[in-house]
């Protein structure tokens, strides 16, 4: 089967917003270039090389997002992806800097390139007890380890990226037995999956893309709890009769900020809300934005250029 890559040309700043626009657009994988993530791996000591070139250090090189659609597609699909992209940069106009925003493309073949995609994905451990492993590999699951087996060709969230990682420690460090967790945006239901197996006895996913729910749909019935998941295709919290614990929302800090005002309605009182995808120049308006709902801001941490926070109801 032959595919049609696309590349966008970008910055490290854009490159999550250029990524979560084309995975829209495919179900066979969206992968992200950029030399600032091998930067902040040796400066974290997370991984280690013998030599690393010090002019890495002050490299200007764009960041590059590259997706695949079916070559029958792309006729269709290329110009929907340029007016999506255009209208992302649109709405960050004056807060993030997207770069040229050139789209190459080039065919390829589909059978090396999902290969090569596949073999790049390893179990991954966040935090004390949560472990992602991807669903075609065999994983031996040790004492004390909650497994989250993840496809990760249909939706943004795998729990590589610092975004998702952020919220799932603050989730292993505030998540109860037996709470109810709420999921704004779900993407690949990796948070709502992981409440669950860490305790929750109800976990409410919502997405507004039809891929995410169906993504979020086959992930739940893969880790054994469509039971206790509602996964549910809606344009954020459409109602207030679910209430939860733990709410969750890793999304972009526009997004965050419409979301304010109906937040405390669906977060019971004493519960955690745990927002992450805030850079730093938006980091002030999302607290702001928040603790107007009289809301506390109990923790905030920070991987690589992103920030997570925890609020108290």
């Amino acid at each position: 089967m032959k595919f049609t890559e696309f590349t966008i040309h970008t910055t490290s700043e854009g490159s999550e917003i250029i990524a979560d626009v084309l995975w829209g657009y495919t179900n066979y994988g969206v992968a992200i270039s950029d030399v600032k993530d091998v930067i902040a791996l040796q400066q974290s000591k997370a991984m280690y090389w013998d030599y690393i070139d010090e002019s890495l250090t002050n490299d200007k090189r764009e960041a590059l997002v590259k997706a695949f659609v079916p070559l029958e597609e792309t006729e269709v699909t290329a110009p929907k992806i340029r007016a999506d992209i255009e209208t992302a940069a649109e709405n960050g106009r004056g807060f993030i800097d997207f770069g040229t925003l050139e789209i190459t493309k080039r065919i390829v073949e589909g059978d090396d390139w999902l290969e090569i995609w596949r073999k790049h994905f390893r179990p991954l451990h966040i935090g004390a007890s949560v472990v992602i492993v991807p669903e075609w590999i065999d994983y031996a699951k040790e004492d004390g380890e909650v497994i989250i087996k993840l496809d990760s060709n249909m939706a943004f969230g795998t729990g590589e990226h610092e975004t998702t990682s952020m919220c799932l420690k603050l989730l292993q460090e505030y998540l109860k037995e037996g709470d109810v967790c709420i999921d704004v945006g779900c993407g690949s239901g990796i948070l709502g999956i992981a409440a669950i197996k860490l305790g929750a006895s109800l976990a409410y996913l919502t997405d507004i893309d039809d891929i995410a729910v169906k993504s979020a749909k086959h992930n739940c019935l893969n880790n054994g709890v469509s039971a206790k998941a509602i996964v549910a295709h809606s344009d954020l919290l459409e109602g207030g009769e679910i209430k939860g614990d733990v709410m969750l929302a890793n999304i972009t800090a526009e997004i965050l900020c419409r979301l304010a005002p109906s937040i405390p309605k669906n977060l019971k009182k004493g519960g955690t809300l745990i927002l992450s995808g805030i850079i730093e120049s938006r980091l002030d308006m999302v607290i702001t934005a928040f603790t107007a709902q009289n809301l506390t801001l109990e923790k905030q941490i920070k991987e690589g250029e992103w920030f997570a926070l925890a609020f108290k109801s």
